[in-house]
């Protein structure tokens, strides 16, 4: 294994400071807690907004917390579910005479983690509202899920719910958002080649070199199937059949197209599957009026994709549309 680290136990704690430094003005570092937090936060007239997972998958979320973002995000170790103790704190250090909303993906660790610390939260008068992601329709069960896992998807939630909260949306209405826009929300990722967690030293699992694995999940959990490598255009429509298929999006819809990086794969190569996405979408009518292309929501160093669609309509175009700002800038 190459890669950038120290002792690898110090991995996530390194790589948070680092955000920090980079960020005195805006964001503050709690290493009791592996908390990233807004410097400006807690604010008395805003909903505070709490999301939290395992490390690897970044710039999700730890540098996506900022105005019109997330104003906290306390991740566990790589691809490990945050400690119950870390939400609690976290949720008492963003609590908000509006209330705290929680974020979570839909992975059994998380949301273990993230309801213990909300009913600890509530114990202590804190008002906590949750909503769950869950649009990878790669599979229904996998490991470490109950039902569809969150995957790229969340950002849009996140942006929503970010927007609205800045502008003093309460947490009924929070709620509200959060759930349209995962109903609206569908994701399939695939891989090329599998990742290498800095504490485990090796790759997760072996991909041979005429191989890729479609529907694969950003900790590495098993998808759809594994068979011999494709051109790019029939792995996009394949994942684009998949996703289209299962809202089901149809002609003459508005949606935002994601095409999202899972650590690995340079961006000329993204640009080449959104591409592929766009006209295809086209060819059936559906019109594409928001795209993102980058790494959204990774897995450490995997190299391979995922295609997300929203179906838009004016209120989530303006939430979409809204000034946001973070570590890094990608909406």
């Amino acid at each position: 294994m190459k890669k950038f680290v120290n002792d690898p136990k110090q991995f996530v704690p390194e790589m948070l400071e680092g955000i920090a430094l980079a960020n005195p003005r805006t964001l503050k570092y709690v290493p009791e807690y592996n908390l990233i937090m807004r410097a400006d936060a807690p604010n008395e007239n805003k909903v505070s907004i709490i999301q939290g997972s395992g490390s690897g998958h970044e710039p999700a979320h730890v540098m996506i917390v900022g105005k019109g973002m997330l104003d906290a995000a306390c991740p566990g170790d790589v691809f490990s579910a945050p400690p119950m103790d870390y939400v609690l704190e976290t949720t008492k250090l963003l609590a908000s005479p509006k209330g705290v909303l929680h974020i979570i993906n839909n992975y059994t660790g998380d949301r273990m983690s993230f309801d213990m610390g909300r009913e600890l939260a509530e114990a202590e008068g804190i008002r906590v509202e949750t909503v769950l992601v869950n649009d990878d329709v790669s599979v229904k069960d996998s490991t470490y899920t109950i039902g569809r896992r969150g995957v790229a998807g969340n950002f849009f939630v996140i942006k929503a719910v970010g927007a609205a909260a800045e502008q003093g949306a309460d947490l009924d209405y929070l709620v509200n958002l959060s759930n349209r826009v995962n109903a609206a929300t569908r994701s399939m990722g695939m891989a090329l080649t599998s990742c290498t967690p800095p504490a485990k030293g090796s790759p997760l699992f072996a991909l041979g070199d005429d191989e890729m694995e479609m529907g694969v999940g950003i900790h590495g959990e098993p998808g759809r199937r594994r068979e011999k490598l494709a051109n790019a255009n029939v792995i996009v429509d394949e994942l684009l059949e998949a996703v289209v298929s299962d809202l089901p999006y149809k002609q003459g819809d508005d949606v935002a197209l994601m095409i999202n990086g899972l650590g690995g794969t340079p961006i000329s190569e993204l640009y080449l599957l959104y591409g592929r996405a766009h006209k295809q979408l086209e060819a059936h009518g559906i019109r594409v009026q928001r795209n993102y292309v980058g790494n959204y929501c990774t897995s450490l160093d995997m190299a391979g994709c995922s295609l997300t669609l929203v179906k838009l309509d004016d209120e989530l175009v303006k939430w979409f549309d809204a000034p946001a700002e973070a570590a890094v800038r990608i909406f």
